[in-house]
C-alpha cells in the first residue's frame, strides 16, 4: 500500500510569500515547491533567461546567419517523439521566417534507430544539404557526425540529453547539459533549446540589418505554442524558466493563436483550445503526436504541426487520432501479456523488472514500461524484437535510481552487454542482443539492488496536507487552475477522511461520489457533502475512506461548482 505523507516546507518562506499578498494556502504550496520569492511566479516573457547565457547559442547563430546569407541548404534531423516533432516544426518555421532554405528528415525508429546515426546521415545526403541541424538529438552521435563530415556536410547539434564520455566533433553544439555550459536551467526540452537558438539567430540577423523594419522581423512568440507542447510532452522539469515558456504557450493556445495543427489535434480529441491546460498538452495532444513515431513515421506529426491550412491539419489530425486509438489497443494487449507473465513471479521479490515478449511492438514498449513502473513501483525495462537478433529496450525508473547512470554501471560491469544506451534519470533506451536478455536482466537487477534502499521500493504519495473548511471553494480551485503545474512542480494534492454517502458509475468507467467529512476530520468541509469523481475506476468504495484528492471545477449549464477529483483512496482506519 502506498505511503501518504505531507510535503515539508520552510515555514519562514511561506510567511515571506504570504506578506506579498499570496494566500496562506498557496504560500505553503509554493514554499513546498522551492519558490522563495513571489517574483519567481511572474511568467512574463521579460523574465526569460537570456540566450546569451546558453553556451554556443550566439556562435551557432553566426553560423546560421552566414548560411542564410550564402543560401546554403539546411536539413533538420528530427527525433521521432513529440518533443522532436515540435522542435523540428518550430525550427523550420523560425528558420524559414528568417530567410533560410530549410527542410527536414525524421528517421523511422524501426529502420534507423535513435539520433543522427551513420545510416540516417547517408539517407540525408541524398538531398545534398550543406548543413545538418539536429533537434532533440545528436549529443551522443559521435559516429553519425563523423560520417556527415566524411560526406562533406557540416553538423550543428541542438539537444538537451545528457552527453556521454565523448562529444561528437560537430561544428557547433548547443545543449544546456554539455560540459562548460552555465545556463541556469538545465531542464530545457529539445523544443526549448531550438527556441533559444532562434532567439539568438534573430538577434544576430538584427545586428546585420537583415530586417528592414519591425514588420519584417519575425515574432518568435508565435512559436511558443510549439515550445509549450514539446516541454510538457517530454516531461522535463517545470522550473521557473520552463513555466514561463509553458504559460506563454498556453495563453496563445487559449486565445486561438495556436498553429493549425495543435488546434486540429485538440479538436480531434473533442477538446476546446480555449480550455487547454498542461493536461491537454501532456495527455491529449502529446500522445496523438507520439502515436505517429511509435507506429509509423513522425513525418505525419511534423506535417500536421507545419500545416497552415485548417482543413489539411484536420485531416492529418484525424489520421494521428486513429493511430493513437490503434496504439492504445496494442498497448492494452501488451499490458495484459505482461501482467499474465508476472503472475508467475512476485514483483515484490525483486528491485527491478526486465521483460521481453517476442510479440511486443517496438514503438509501444516505453508506454508499457511506464504502466508497469506505476503499478509495481519498480524500475522497468521492456524489450521488443528489432532486427538481426537485436532487442530494443525502453525503461522507466522511480525516485532513487537514475536510469541512465544505472545502465552506465551495467555497461562498465559487463562491457559486452549493451550495444548502445542513453537517456535521463527517469527514462532511457538501450539495445542488447536477444541471447543476452537473461544476463542483462540479472545484471540490471544487481545494479538496482546496489542503488535502491528498501524504503525506495514503497510508493510515496506526497500531499499538501489537509484543507481548512474555507478552502473547499470554487475560488480556491480557480486560483489553483491559474498556475502551471507539471513535472517537478506538481499539481497540489490534499488528503482527508470522508464518509461515502453515495456512489454510482457514470460513463461506464468512472465513479461519481458524494463525500462528507468524517466527524473527527475537522479540516474537511465544515458542512454539507462534496461532489467527487474517481476517474477510470468502478470499484465500489467502503463507507469510510482516506482520500488523496485535487480540487476541480465542474461547469454545467452556465454554473460552476466544486468537485473533488479522487486520485487515491484507502479504507479509513478504525
Amino acid at each position: 500500500m502506498p505511503k501518504i505523507i505531507p510535503r515539508g516546507y520552510p515555514e519562514n518562506v511561506a510567511r515571506h510569500l504570504a506578506t506579498s499578498g499570496i494566500t496562506p494556502l498557496l504560500a505553503r504550496i509554493y514554499a513546498a515547491r522551492g519558490i522563495l520569492d513571489a517574483a519567481q511566479l511572474d511568467t512574463g516573457l521579460g523574465n526569460l533567461l537570456p540566450f546569451t547565457q546558453l553556451k554556443n547559442a550566439q556562435a551557432m547563430a553566426i553560423l546560421l546567419a552566414d548560411a542564410i546569407a550564402q543560401n546554403k541548404k539546411l536539413l533538420i534531423v528530427a527525433d521521432y517523439d513529440a518533443d522532436g516533432a515540435t522542435a523540428c516544426a518550430l525550427g523550420l518555421r523560425g528558420l524559414r521566417a528568417m530567410g533560410a532554405r530549410a527542410d527536414f528528415i525524421v528517421p523511422s525508429r524501426f529502420e534507423y534507430g535513435y539520433g543522427l546515426t551513420p545510416e540516417i546521415v547517408r539517407l540525408a545526403a541524398q538531398s545534398r544539404p550543406d548543413i545538418l541541424v539536429t533537434v532533440d538529438n545528436g549529443i551522443a552521435s559521435v559516429e553519425g557526425v563523423a560520417e556527415a563530415s566524411r560526406l562533406g556536410m557540416q553538423v550543428l547539434v541542438t539537444d538537451h540529453h545528457l552527453p556521454g564520455e565523448a562529444l561528437p566533433d560537430a561544428l557547433c553544439i548547443v545543449n544546456p547539459n554539455q560540459p562548460g555550459c552555465d545556463f541556469p536551467s538545465k531542464n530545457l526540452s529539445g523544443a526549448g533549446v531550438m527556441f533559444y537558438v532562434l532567439l539568438a539567430l534573430r538577434a544576430e540577423l538584427r545586428s546585420r540589418g537583415a530586417f528592414a523594419d519591425e514588420k519584417t522581423e519575425p515574432n518568435l512568440g508565435n512559436l511558443l505554442d510549439l515550445v509549450a507542447l514539446g516541454t510538457v510532452a517530454d516531461v522535463v522539469k517545470l522550473d521557473d524558466n520552463n513555466r514561463i515558456l509553458v504559460q506563454q504557450g498556453l495563453q496563445r493556445i487559449r486565445s486561438g493563436r495556436a498553429c493549425c495543427g495543435i488546434n486540429a489535434l485538440l479538436q480531434a480529441a473533442k477538446k476546446s483550445p480555449a480550455q487547454a491546460s498542461v493536461y491537454e498538452l501532456g495527455f491529449v495532444v502529446g500522445p496523438r503526436l507520439n502515436a505517429a513515431g511509435r507506429l509509423e513515421d513522425m513525418g505525419l506529426g511534423i506535417a500536421c504541426l507545419l500545416s497552415d491550412d485548417p482543413a489539411e491539419a484536420a485531416e492529418l489530425a484525424a489520421q494521428l487520432d486513429a493511430l493513437n486509438r490503434e496504439r492504445r489497443s496494442i498497448e492494452a494487449g501488451m499490458q495484459q501479456a505482461a501482467l499474465a507473465a508476472l503472475e508467475r513471479i512476485n514483483p515484490a521479490d525483486s528491485h527491478s523488472l526486465s521483460m521481453f515478449d517476442e510479440s511486443w511492438h517496438q514503438g509501444v514498449i516505453g508506454i508499457l514500461a511506464s504502466r508497469l513502473k506505476d503499478k509495481f513501483h519498480r524500475p522497468v525495462i521492456a524489450f521488443a524484437r528489432a532486427q538481426d537478433g537485436e532487442l530494443k529496450g525502453s525503461g522507466r525508473s522511480i525516485p532513487g535510481l537514475h536510469l541512465r547512470d544505472a545502465l552506465d554501471l551495467v555497461s562498465k560491469r559487463h562491457p559486452h552487454l549493451l550495444q548502445k544506451f542513453g537517456g535521463h534519470a527517469m527514462a532511457a533506451g538501450l539495445s542488447i542482443r536477444e541471447e543476452h536478455f537473461a544476463e542483462f536482466r540479472d545484471a540490471f537487477e544487481s545494479v538496482a539492488q546496489s542503488l535502491l534502499a528498501p524504503a525506495d521500493l514503497t510508493r510515496v504519495i506526497e500531499t499538501d496536507g489537509a484543507l481548512a473548511p474555507s478552502d473547499f471553494s470554487v475560488g480556491v480551485a480557480r486560483s489553483l487552475e491559474q498556475q502551471v503545474w507539471g513535472q517537478g512542480f506538481p499539481q497540489p494534492l490534499f488528503e482527508g477522511q470522508f464518509e461515502v454517502e453515495s456512489q454510482r458509475v457514470v460513463g461506464e468507467k468512472h465513479l461519481k461520489l458524494s463525500l462528507r467529512s468524517s466527524p473527527e476530520q475537522s479540516s474537511s468541509p465544515a458542512a454539507g457533502a462534496c461532489d467527487a469523481i474517481h476517474f477510470f475506476s468502478i470499484e465500489p468504495l467502503p463507507e469510510r475512506i482516506c482520500a488523496v484528492f485535487s480540487l476541480a471545477i465542474n461547469e454545467f449549464n452556465g454554473s460552476a461548482s466544486l468537485q473533488l477529483v479522487v486520485r487515491h483512496w484507502q479504507a479509513a482506519e478504525g
